[in-house]
This record gives structure tokens, sequence and C-alpha cells, in this order.
């Protein structure tokens, strides 16, 4: 009678994975963006990011306090939403900045609806929209990187365009050399513009089973495919790495695009999900006045995910499939 099988209610799978360890894997994950980040923009990039950790943690913390719940921040979900806000800002911004992109992140994109699990777009990406829909000027202006741990960051930093801005505006400018591209040694937000350190960031994720590679190879390789075809003068002579290589496609897809409150729970779902992504992205960045378009397109697949839920089913375990006459 002692090896008598015992049924209890579900769930029956056990995990040591929990929200504290996998939200201390992105951190993990995220940190040689960081160090990159604070490489190439200098002191004021890390000085951003801790404002936005900080601003983030205390805005939860308010929160939870005001209204009687228990703390939440012991799960590390703000100190991921703050890294990865300040991984879209520009190393330029005012510190005021991060600040009020915390409290929209946090308060009303986060916690008003419920918190942890319950939040409809992705937080970080949805504060991103707010500020650049707020202060525009703040939000689009970067600085040359200084390849330096301590650059003078003073009012009269050198400002240069990015890649795709310069692709958008066909000023004519040199672009930067796949090689720096692939480094990180180009203007762009801080923690968006080195390759290698998000692709060991991704790497580190998939081998401790946080996320799955379909999202972010569907993304990328979306937006790869449609640059090849559509980008350059004629059909398929587009620079498919250069759009790879420039602006926020690696960063949103191995960071944000796998979030697991705003994407779809199934295999198929996610697939296109990705696609969807880099449809979008491409859409913008070839038709729209704007040269960017990742973070868009993240948001708006956010927001079709229930419906991708909905009508993307599993067939039931157990279940024959129906013959057709």
């Amino acid at each position: 009678m002692e090896n008598v099988l015992k049924v209890g209610a579900a769930p029956h799978i056990v995990t040591k994975h929990d929200t504290r360890s996998v939200m201390l894997d992105v951190v993990i994950a995220l940190m040689p963006a960081l160090l990159a980040g604070v490489y190439f923009f200098g002191y004021r990039a890390a000085l951003i990011v801790l404002i936005s950790i900080a601003s983030a943690v205390a805005f939860e913390h308010i929160w939870n306090v005001a209204l009687k719940k228990p703390t939440t921040i012991g799960d590390l979900s703000a100190v991921v939403s703050g890294i990865l806000l300040a991984f879209n800002l520009p190393s330029t911004v005012p510190l005021w900045l991060p600040v009020a992109g915390s409290f929209f992140m946090i308060v009303i994109i986060k916690m008003a609806y419920g918190g942890l699990g319950h939040n409809f777009m992705n937080p970080a990406l949805g504060a991103r929209a707010f500020l650049l829909a707020s202060w525009p000027s703040y939000m689009t202006s970067f600085t040359k990187p200084q390849a330096k741990l301590f650059p003078v960051l003073s009012p009269d930093f050198v400002t240069q365009a990015t890649p795709l801005g310069i692709l958008k505006e066909q000023s004519g400018e040199a672009l930067p050399t796949y090689l720096d591209m692939f480094l990180g040694n180009l203007a762009g937000c801080i923690g968006e513009t080195s390759k290698i350190a998000l692709l060991i960031g991704f790497i580190y994720l998939l081998a401790r089973g946080v996320i799955s590679w379909k999202i972010p190879v569907a993304f990328a390789g979306t937006v790869a495919a449609l640059a090849w075809v559509f980008g350059g003068d004629t059909l398929f002579t587009g620079d498919w790495l250069m759009h790879l290589l420039t602006g926020g496609v690696f960063l949103g897809a191995i960071f944000m695009a796998t979030d697991y409150t705003t994407t779809p729970i199934t295999e198929s779902g996610m697939i296109i999900f990705g696609i969807g992504c880099g449809l979008l992205t491409m859409i913008i960045r070839l038709v729209g006045g704007y040269p960017e378009g990742g973070s868009y397109s993240i948001l708006i697949m956010n927001v079709l995910t229930p419906l991708l839920d909905k009508y993307i089913i599993p067939k039931p375990f157990g279940k024959a499939a129906k013959k057709i006459a």
C-alpha cells in the first residue's frame, strides 16, 4: 500500500522555474547589451538605466502600498521592464525622461490592468511609444558612439543619424560598416546597437529554456526576406543584412516580442506572431514616414494576440482527425 498512486488536482507538472528565476535569467541575458551600451555611449547610459530601474521599482511599490496590496517588486519584473525601457532610449535624453516613461509603463500599462500577467501590451514598448509621441525631439536625437567609458556628454555632444534614418532621408551620408553594425559602433538607442551582445543574451535564454526560438527567428527571417525583395531600387536587390543589423529588430525580437503575457501560447501562433511583426516592421520602414518600425509592429501584434489564441487552437490530445469523404 506504500506505493499507491495518489491523484491530485492539476497542474501536475512541477518545475523549478518561477517568475523571479525567469526574470533573473532575463536580467543576466541583458547584461552583455548593457555593458556594450555603456562602452559605446559612456557613463550616462548607465545612469539612465539605473534611473529607469529605480523609478520602475519605486512606482510599482508605491502602487501596492497605496492600494494596500502585498509588494510585488521581489519578482524582478519591474527591474526587467526598467532595463528594457532604458535600452529603448538614446543616451542623450534628459534624466527625467526615463522617470516619466517608468510611470506610464508601470502605473498605466501594467498595474492599472492588474499587474504582471494582465497587461495587454509590452510595458516597455508602450512607454517608448508614449515618450516618442510626447517628446519626439528627445527620442530621436542620437549621439555618435564614443567607444570609451567616460566621454563628456555636454550639451554640445556630436549627434549622428542612425543608418535607417540615413536611408529614409537619402542624405548621402556614409553608412557604418557591417562590422560596426554587428559590434554596436553606430548611433542608436542604448541597448539596441550591439548585435553580438544581444545574440549572447539570446543564446543564454535558449539554453535556459526561458524563451523559444520561434518568434525571434520568424521575426528576423521575415524582415530579411522582405528587405531583400522590396528594399532595393529593384526587386531582389535590397540590403537585407543592413536591415537586420540596424534598428531594434534584434532587441525587439529577442527580449520584447517573446514576452509571455502579450504573445500567443501555441507554437503556430508564435510563428504567425513573428511573421506579423516582421511584415509590419518592413511596411513601416519602406512605406511609412518613420524609419524604424520594430516597436510599433510588436505593439500591434500584442493587440492581435487574443485573436491568435482564440482561432489557433491545437487538437486535443488523443482526439482523432475527422475523415474527409
